[in-house]
């Protein structure tokens, strides 16, 4: 079947937050949104109909997932990641956000600190400071349009008595697909001070033509068993409404901890349609995403391509993987207030600041690029117009 990712959706006056909410976060609704990490493509149809058949039945009372939920996940990674994940081994969240917010209060005490690598997706700070952790800071480092760990950095937070590493795994909003080398580098400084890992890998299906993702918990015993690792199918499928994500600890006692957190919460029976949904994306999504990924790549290029045509000033640091492209305005001497008045008065866009993902992203902006052409090529024209008048 051939999937039409060109079709526009009008998504307004649904209770769209990356529609509905401009002017909240924009102060107008004259923008073109490509900020929130949704898609504006359409959800697809197996899942859609999954959903469509359990309505049939006139009872929408609790539920669980089953073995064939369980199944779903488990050969979705075995077939997408070569990832062997046992049953036991899968706990719930209602989101990643919330999973990293379980995290923090299951594994850490009130003052420990926590490792974060800026600038990374801001929810990962939250998690640390709002249960009164300390927040470190191991900063990405940008070589030749690709971040880069600063391993040196992360041992001296390490040896300094970090608790917990957060690691965005691929990373947002840099694009780096982690190599195996790099997560087998990082992993043996957090083994040898005894730090836990937290990769987040809810990304990990949307790699790039040309590059791989490599499972953290997946390099060796040694290293799962000092790594949790969350997943969830809303970015791969846009189903971030279902609130419905997995936590894969290997390690018995991490898995008994994380529980405790979790059951007394009770937050653990999860989203009915979320669990059909989840279900139906795990078991008939390959052929979708795969062609997705090839449209996905198709605009990352048309944007690159553009900007070196058209605006050789704003430089794209291309995703390796995730839909998002990090866009590095420093060289139009923008930053700060000035660089976000300038995108919502002048160039009628509403992008994600780039000082929001922490230290390292003032003079950035991320642009979302899961959406039709017809809608990105607007998006530039409007972004060329806007930078010819600083000239």
């Amino acid at each position: 079947m051939i999937y039409n990712f060109d079709t526009i959706i009008n998504r307004e006056q649904t209770q769209c937050v990356k529609y509905d909410l401009r002017s909240m976060f924009f102060g107008t609704e004259d923008v073109l949104p490509m900020w929130v990490a949704d898609m504006d493509f359409a959800t697809p149809d197996f899942v859609l109909n999954a959903i469509r058949q359990r309505t049939e039945h006139p009872v929408l009372g609790y539920s669980f997932r089953g073995d064939s939920y369980h199944q779903s996940l488990i050969s979705w990674l075995k077939r997408r990641h070569r990832w062997q994940v046992e049953k036991e081994w899968i706990a719930f969240s209602p989101g990643i956000v919330p999973a990293l917010n379980f995290c923090t209060l299951a594994f850490t005490r009130r003052r420990d600190k926590v490792i974060v690598q800026p600038p990374v997706y801001f929810p990962f700070f939250d998690a640390v400071t709002k249960h009164g952790r300390k927040l470190l800071y191991n900063p990405l480092v940008l070589k030749n349009g690709r971040y880069e760990m600063d391993f040196g950095n992360l041992e001296e937070h390490c040896k300094s008595g970090a608790k917990m590493l957060l690691l965005c795994n691929p990373h947002n909003p840099g694009g780096s697909a982690w190599r195996r080398e790099e997560l087998e580098k990082m992993a043996s400084i957090c083994l040898k001070y005894n730090v836990l890992m937290v990769s987040d890998e809810i990304h990990s299906d949307l790699v790039n033509p040309g590059h791989s993702h490599t499972v953290l918990a997946g390099i060796s015993p040694e290293t799962a068993a000092a790594t949790i690792t969350l997943t969830a199918p809303s970015k791969t499928f846009n189903l971030a409404g279902m609130a419905t994500a997995s936590v894969i600890i290997s390690n018995e006692s991490l898995m008994r901890k994380y529980k405790k957190v979790v059951e007394a919460l009770h937050v653990d029976l999860g989203n009915l349609f979320g669990n059909v949904a989840a279900e139906a994306a795990y078991t008939h999504g390959d052929e979708w995403l795969d062609q997705l990924l090839q449209y996905i790549d198709g605009n990352i290029n048309y944007l690159s391509d553009f900007c070196k045509e058209h605006i050789k000033n704003i430089k794209v640091i291309s995703p390796e993987a995730t839909y998002m492209a990090w866009l590095d305005f420093r060289e139009t001497g923008l930053s700060g207030d000035a660089l976000r008045d300038f995108m919502i008065k002048t160039a009628g866009l509403g992008l994600n600041e780039g000082r929001q993902f922490g230290p390292g992203g003032d003079g950035f902006m991320r642009i979302n690029l899961a959406c039709p052409r017809s809608v990105l090529q607007h998006a530039l024209e409007n972004l060329k117009k806007a930078v010819d008048t600083l000239q």
